[in-house]
């Protein structure tokens, strides 16, 4: 566990006790702080004791935690509030709370950033983006495991951050960071900060797309000069942040990965694709700036196993490759999928996030036939007849059946949803396990 002896004797709130929100309770306590804890679902609160004591502060027993809801409670003195980047701060009441107490809302990367100084020396590569992020992250922690450099994983990647052991000397923290996480964040000082697109997602919980941009912008805002900057820029968002990086005093920190830049991805199993091109030179350069040699780099590369529900090759059944890219839940992220293969037999739909696939277009020459499912099922198919075949097929199960009925050996059926899960699944991790599940089921 990563703690501080900072937090000891100050009072820290704790709003949401999913993974990263038990972490920090954790860490927390370890420090010496008093923590005041809560969520909404009693489940969450119940199992905060479950997997581990919580501790004390005395022999006597006094108590280092309560159970409160910080909206119900005066927050005066308390040296800040921990939320889960789940946390709407543009709605939430939460947000007006602590300014009236004084309080800084924090997340539990700032804890992280917070004991630092306290941890062996080491280095901290920080990734951002809208697409690309996990497999950029794992990647990267995999070429320095591969190169021999300690090193560990974190952040939105879904590994809290503060529940892992400190690294020795001279390792590296690998942190997925979504906007929401970096907006809870205000002294992380990366050595190594990446990022590598900004296109329109989220902007329920920012003032439109220049919000999240600026959000993005805040991870190298923190950074000091000399500390590198890598950043695509394939899109006029990102472009932006880079100049402002250069302009900044720190044009010798920046590295820019420019698209359409032709790379042999024959001996990459796991990175093929346009999209994944682009990650492999963020993570190559990310591992240059931190010293790792070029052979290293090479076999880590060609050694990846990628992620599981991103471009995750499942089977292949009579010639047909089945692949779960459920992890694509908008349409940005499903195009580059769609240029990666040649003859796409293409499952779509679920909870829609906009009402058109224009992003996708580019990959429509690809596709051999759709199968609509999900709440958007019926829109996307409107959408797409005239385009190319469609069948309406509703259900996932469904539309597994059909297309491996209908594909020719060489084809590929390929899940990327351009869609949320939540409609009828529990997440997109629940919906490419059940795709895996029909696959096998397939007789």
């Amino acid at each position: 566990m990563i703690a501080s002896r900072a937090w000891r004797g100050k009072r820290f709130a704790v709003l949401g006790l999913a993974r990263s929100g038990a972490a920090s309770v954790r860490a927390l306590l370890a420090g010496g702080a008093r923590v005041t804890a809560w969520d909404g679902k009693e489940e969450a609160r119940l199992a905060l004791g479950d997997t581990a004591p919580l501790p004390t502060l005395s022999p006597e027993g006094e108590r280092a935690i309560a159970l409160a809801d910080p909206l119900t409670i005066d927050l005066t003195g308390f040296a800040g509030i921990v939320v889960s980047p789940g946390v709407p701060l543009n709605s939430h009441p939460i947000a007006a709370k602590a300014r009236e107490a004084g309080v800084p809302i924090i997340g539990d990367i700032e804890l992280f950033a917070q004991a630092r100084s306290e941890l062996p020396a080491h280095k901290v590569v920080g990734i951002t983006g809208t697409n690309g992020k996990s497999t950029t992250t794992a990647l990267i922690h995999h070429i320095l495991e591969t190169a021999g450099v300690p090193a560990r994983l974190g952040g939105n990647i879904g590994l809290p951050i503060l529940g892992q052991e400190p690294l020795p000397a001279g390792g590296v923290y690998v942190l997925e960071l979504s906007s929401y996480q970096i907006d809870l964040t205000h002294n992380l000082d990366c050595e190594v900060a990446v990022l590598l697109n900004i296109t329109p997602d989220h902007l329920d919980r920012y003032d439109g797309f220049e919000g999240y941009a600026a959000s993005k912008a805040r991870l190298f805002a923190m950074q000091s000069k000399g500390h590198a900057a890598i950043i695509g820029i394939g899109d006029e968002a990102s472009q932006a942040v880079a100049k402002q990086v250069a302009r900044s005093g720190r044009a010798e920190d920046l590295t820019k990965i420019a698209p359409g830049f032709c790379m042999d991805q024959s001996r990459w199993p796991a990175l093929q694709g346009p999209h994944n091109a682009k990650n492999a030179l963020a993570a190559i350069a990310a591992c240059e700036a931190l010293g790792v040699d070029q052979a290293n780099i090479d076999r880590g590369l060609e050694s990846f196993p990628g992620l599981p529900h991103r471009m995750e090759r499942v089977a292949t059944r009579n010639g047909v490759t089945f692949v779960n890219d459920s992890k694509a839940t908008n349409a940005e992220s499903t195009a580059p999928a769609l240029a990666a293969y040649d003859r796409i037999h293409w499952i779509v739909g679920g909870k829609a996030k906009t009402t058109d696939l224009d992003p996708c277009r580019p990959g429509f020459p690809h596709i051999v036939r759709a199968y609509t499912i999900g709440e958007a099922g019926a829109m996307f198919a409107d959408l797409l007849e005239g385009e190319m075949p469609v069948t309406r097929s509703g259900t996932l199960d469904a539309a597994v059946r059909a297309a491996a009925a209908n594909a020719a050996p060489g084809e590929t059926v390929l899940l990327s949803p351009a869609c949320a899960s939540f409609d009828q699944f529990r997440d997109y991790e629940d919906r490419g396990d059940q795709f895996r599940a029909a696959v096998e089921a397939l007789s």
